[in-house]
């Protein structure tokens, strides 16, 4: 008992000691300078507990002097050892103390940085703004380093929300600017390089995509980066299946998978599973490819990781259940891939839209409740059964309807459109067209305006829309200006965004092809949205539809009758 009472006053006397240590250390290092606070801060970054101290000093000096800079800085710091959830409050703090240094230079980085939050915590569409916002004030600066990290955050962006070919444009800008021999950035270069290979690969060019995975292999030797060239190798392993080629990709998958796992980079870990579990399930063995698959769900749920490649890997096992026959386990997964769109839903809103689905969200509902019915109304198939056949005649009843109304409807179209007076070569652009209310009229010289509706003109005149892979970027770079410019100026005086525009000109383009010589009506879909400047004949099906309210195989078809009719009243 007498231990006890000497070791209160002694453990009271420590604390008091300790207090006295921790206000006495806080105010002498607030008397440091800011470089020894940093240095501090970068050679504990791995500490948060031993540079917490350091970090808060850094931020009371800042607010004692006013100095915004390095306000911001301090809160950039606190981004960097700081768990998630708080992380964007520190990035908001960072900016709006950035803005008060009215530095276009200063402002843009921290848009870059708080842009990468956003980026890790896979917030693409709001990572996306802080980047553009980032590239705005950076526009007119010299620092090319944070213009081409912010090119390449774009072009990432880009790239995660499907628009690969606008990404190759960025992603080339950046492999060239990493390897200036006055630059020569490597990380940047081969993370640049690797990001090229993997968009080649989305779009179908395979070969491009060996070709940037040799060199970054290659490359990867000669500047002594051996740990670069798993990423190239990898991709290739990707791009191999990608071509059927399901033996090298296998090796290939395997290699980088033991380098993927050594290094924890989990992400690339579960994509090797999921393309190894593909080709096993591509060559028949659906057996071996399970635990793959089964391997990708678990990272999945465990990391709380979605991107949109891999919601595949549900379709994949629910088939395989289907297969089976087991009811329990295809319901499972059918509920994991529900899930798995909720996620893509929110983190990737303006892609869900693009994204191929077999099985849609009304449609994996109605599995759902399906599923669910059976495994509880199994014993009793005959009431299956006859909801089975309700739904079924309903179905067919509502397709009739559906397809007489669509006949209706489409028959209008055409005989609106057969009817319609062909419209002048050139439109004129003296005035705005069907500009909407809240449209302003573009803050742009005019002059500049003026030459750009001239070149407009002279572009529509030459039918110079019908060029295949025309983005707004490569018309802007012909007419001497910039995407932002002339994308204001179409929507102001054509009435419509950059690709309803030209997707019109060139669907109307066919259309008086088709009405008026003969040969056109017996080219292929194909055939026609080649010659209508389209890269494939699904956005030409698409834009025709857009434009006319049907469809051109139905146009064609409709158009070729009335010649035929005609003929036939004439003999």
């Amino acid at each position: 008992m007498l231990k006890e009472y000497l070791l209160f006053p002694f453990l009271l006397l420590t604390l008091s000691c300790n207090f006295i240590y921790a206000q006495n250390n806080s105010n002498a290092l607030n008397l440091k300078t800011y470089e020894y606070l940093q240095d501090a801060i970068d050679n504990n970054d791995t500490d948060t507990l031993i540079s917490q101290p350091y970090l808060k000093a850094y931020l009371n000096k800042a607010k004692a002097d006013k100095n915004f800079e390095k306000i911001a800085e301090a809160y950039r710091n606190y981004i960097y050892l700081s768990p998630f959830k708080i992380k964007f409050f520190y990035a908001d703090s960072m900016v709006t103390n950035a803005l008060k240094t009215h530095n276009p230079e200063f402002i843009g980085g921290t848009y870059l940085s708080k842009g990468i939050v956003y980026y890790q915590q896979k917030k693409y569409s709001k990572a996306l703004d802080d980047f553009i916002t980032g590239n705005d004030y950076l526009y007119k600066t010299s620092n090319d380093y944070l213009k081409y990290k912010a090119k390449f955050g774009i072009a990432n962006i880009k790239f995660y929300l499907g628009f690969y070919d606008e990404a190759i444009i960025l992603f080339k800008d950046c492999v060239a600017h990493f390897n200036k021999s006055d630059y020569n950035n490597s990380k940047g270069y081969f993370t640049a390089l690797h990001a090229l290979g993997l968009s080649y690969n989305k779009t179908g060019h395979y070969n491009l995509c060996t070709a940037t995975n040799e060199q970054g292999i290659r490359e990867s030797k000669i500047r002594k980066y051996p740990e670069e060239a798993i990423y190239f190798i990898h991709s290739e392993g990707i791009n191999q299946f990608s071509k059927k080629n399901y033996a090298a990709a296998l090796t290939k998958l395997n290699e980088a998978l033991t380098e993927m796992k050594a290094m924890k980079d989990f992400a690339n870990e579960t994509l090797c599973y999921f393309y190894i579990g593909k080709c096993y399930m591509a060559m028949g063995n659906a057996e071996k490819s399970l635990p793959y698959l089964k391997k990708v769900d678990r990272i999945i749920t465990e990391k709380e990781y979605m991107r949109p490649d891999l919601r595949e890997n549900f379709e994949l096992l629910i088939n395989y259940y289907k297969a089976q026959n087991d009811d329990k386990m295809q319901l499972h997964y059918i509920n994991r891939l529900i899930k798995a769109d909720n996620v893509l839903n929110v983190n990737y809103k303006y892609l869900s839209s693009k994204i191929y689905k077999e099985f849609d969200t009304k449609s994996l509902l109605m599995a759902k409740t399906e599923m669910e019915r059976k495994l509880v109304y199994k014993e009793n198939l005959s009431t299956i059964l006859y909801i089975v056949v309700a739904v079924l005649f309903i179905l067919v009843l509502f397709v009739l309807y559906r397809y007489y109304t669509n006949q209706r409807i489409y028959r209008e179209k055409f005989e609106a459109l057969m009817q319609k007076q062909e419209e002048p070569e050139v439109e004129t652009v003296a005035k705005p067209k069907a500009i909407p209310a809240e449209n302003k009229k573009p803050d742009i010289n005019p002059e500049v305006i003026a030459a750009v509706l001239k070149q407009l003109e002279k572009f529509e005149k030459q039918k110079k829309f019908t060029q295949q892979e025309l983005t707004l970027v490569s018309l802007a770079a012909a007419f001497n200006t910039n995407s932002n410019y002339l994308s204001k100026i179409i929507n102001f005086y054509r009435g419509k965004n950059y690709i309803t525009y030209v997707n019109d000109l060139r669907i109307d383009y066919i259309v008086t092809r088709i009405k008026n010589e003969k040969r056109y009506r017996n080219y292929t879909i194909k055939a026609l949205a080649e010659e209508a400047g389209f890269s494939t004949s699904q956005h030409f099906s698409k834009a025709f539809f857009a434009r006319t309210g049907i469809y051109p195989s139905y146009f064609i078809n409709e158009l070729t009758k009335e010649y035929e009719d005609d003929a036939f009243s004439i003999a």
